[in-house]
């Protein structure tokens, strides 16, 4: 009788009290993953050039080992080889579309990529992979349902009541745009704890050189495949078995205006169309400080006395996307970053080349390697970073875990 004379506002409170959890989402192991076929990029254009028969645009040909020479880019990983492109002559072919055989070796390759870094997060993790009750994927490469979420969960052997969540075409931006809902469901549901995977293969946007598109060859020169992985939850400290990485303390997407033709993603006939302006890293440079600072000076903590003093943003580590070359110069000149503090970003760009969202699990794994090797040790906060077609800017707040202040 009691409960029934209780206002119900007040037991909806309560209710919802209880499945909240009580900590902050924190990111609680890492795993990534490439395709064995390396392709170094001093080489690329040769491959490239010669695989879709196309040696007699000697132009075009010189301009993309200009590009390559360029972009900071030592060497990439695909999923496609020579093999595969001889055996689909449609994926040449302007007059024959081939969106149906692109999704089928995309459908194929994609779970198992992702799948195979995310074993590796849940190994680092430590607890069995049916303790896992949310999955979050996300991708370029697809279009359909069931979808690669369904494939993984069961290559996985995950619980058939496992909450799944399938994002797509969310470009660069989609890693943080899946660990910023893991983050959200974490912290709103007690015991959750979320396998984030994200995974591309680039076989999609793949094509022949076009005298009439020479900006389709920036895609050509950039992408690469692979797959990145997290586990997040709001972490116990009682428990000995999870350990914390980095805790997740803000996630904030912003569009910037009048930019919404400047970085687009496009499905048709003929696969995924990328489209970035050149103006990009002119339009990044001018607005990227702004959205920093907005997530940041929203916390109220830590990282918002970052742009005033105490060495400005060079007092926070810097995940960022490495989209490209320029574009990680836009983030150093608009936020006046030291020399250094995209050395992460820039690593992994040498090393992979750019796996659209997947690439910012690469950049975490990297800057935790380098925080435990003693480099950049000292910044507790940090700020992840990445751009999305819109133009929007996805930025998380991170807090390393195992800090002298945590506690």
């Amino acid at each position: 009788m009691a409960e029934a004379t209780r206002p119900a506002a007040t037991l909806l409170n309560e209710i919802r009290r209880a499945q909240r959890a009580d900590g902050p989402a924190a990111v609680l192991a890492i795993g990534t993953a490439v395709p064995a076929n390396c392709v170094r990029q001093d080489e690329f254009a040769d491959w490239y050039f010669r695989v879709t028969k196309s040696d007699h645009l000697t132009e075009l040909k010189a301009k993309m080992k200009r590009m390559c020479e360029k972009s900071g880019i030592k060497k990439r990983y695909f999923h496609h080889t020579e093999e595969t492109i001889v055996a689909h002559p449609e994926l040449l072919d302007r007059a024959a579309p081939s969106l149906s055989a692109r999704l089928r070796i995309s459908a194929e390759t994609v779970p198992k990529l992702a799948a195979t870094a995310a074993k590796i997060a849940i190994a680092e993790w430590g607890r069995p992979a049916a303790d896992i009750t949310h999955l979050v994927v996300a991708t370029n490469s697809g279009a359909g349902e069931p979808g690669a979420d369904l494939r993984v969960a069961a290559l996985l052997g995950l619980n058939p009541t496992v909450r799944r969540t399938l994002l797509y075409l969310h470009g660069c931006s989609a890693g943080l745009a899946a660990i910023g809902l893991a983050k959200d469901i974490a912290e709103n549901t007690r015991g959750a704890r979320v396998l984030v995977a994200c995974a591309h293969a680039t076989i999609l946007p793949f094509a022949a050189p076009d005298a009439a598109r020479p900006d389709a060859l920036v895609a050509m020169a950039l992408f690469g495949d692979g797959a990145g992985a997290a586990i997040v939850g709001a972490a116990d400290p009682t428990n000995p078995i999870e350990r914390p990485v980095f805790h997740i303390a803000a996630s904030s997407p912003a569009k910037l205006p009048g930019t919404e033709s400047a970085v687009t993603i496009s499905l048709g006939e003929f696969g995924v169309d990328y489209r970035m302006s050149v103006d990009t890293p002119a339009l990044v440079c001018g607005g990227v400080e702004r959205c920093v600072a907005d997530a940041v000076t929203a916390l109220g903590c830590g990282p918002a006395n970052a742009s005033g003093g105490g060495g400005g943003w060079n007092g926070l580590f810097w995940a960022v996307h490495p989209g490209s070359r320029a574009l990680l110069d836009s983030y150093e000149a608009a936020l006046g970053l030291e020399n250094g503090k995209l050395a992460a970003s820039r690593r992994v760009l040498s090393e992979y080349g750019n796996m659209l969202g997947a690439t910012v699990f690469f950049v975490l794994d990297e800057i935790r390697r380098r925080r435990q090797e003693g480099s950049d040790k000292e910044c507790q906060w940090g700020v992840m970073s990445g751009l999305g077609p819109g133009l929007t800017i996805e930025t998380i707040i991170l807090h390393a875990a195992g800090g002298q202040n945590e506690g």
